[in-house]
């Protein structure tokens, strides 16, 4: 007989199931979203929540929270919710153009950045000048 609160059944679509798959295995994804990705698939097999804790070498308390979670949000609820304190000065986009500018850019060298190679062929040519 089983003791506890009675579990949601939790059923996945072709698509949802799929795309869990693919994040649980892909490696991108980062180690959160996989492990949430696993617990949804493991509950969706029909586990209970103990079972998937031990498989997964987490707390009840955490497969009972993504569970929720996914029955509630579905797909959309396995990232991290917003975190509390002050907003972002930086947008995403700002964000995007300085990561694009370094790496789509070449920086200058530590000579050209100081002018010293500048310097060295202003000398030599200063050289020339005088001693033809």
């Amino acid at each position: 007989m089983a003791t506890g609160r009675p579990t949601k059944p939790l059923i996945l679509g072709t698509e949802e199931q799929s795309k869990l798959e693919l994040m649980a295995r892909r490696p991108k994804t980062d180690q959160r979203t996989a492990l949430r990705a696993r617990i949804v698939l493991e509950c969706a097999a029909g586990k209970s929540n103990t079972a998937v804790a031990a498989k997964l070498k987490v707390t009840i308390q955490t497969v009972g929270k993504w569970r929720e979670r996914f029955l509630l949000g579905r797909l959309g609820a396995l990232g991290d919710a917003p975190r509390s304190g002050q907003p972002r000065k930086i947008t995403d986009e700002k964000v995007e153009a300085v990561i694009t500018r370094t790496l789509e850019t070449r920086p200058k060298s530590l000579f050209e950045k100081s002018g010293w190679v500048d310097g060295v062929r202003r000398r030599r040519r200063e050289k020339r000048v005088v001693g033809a």
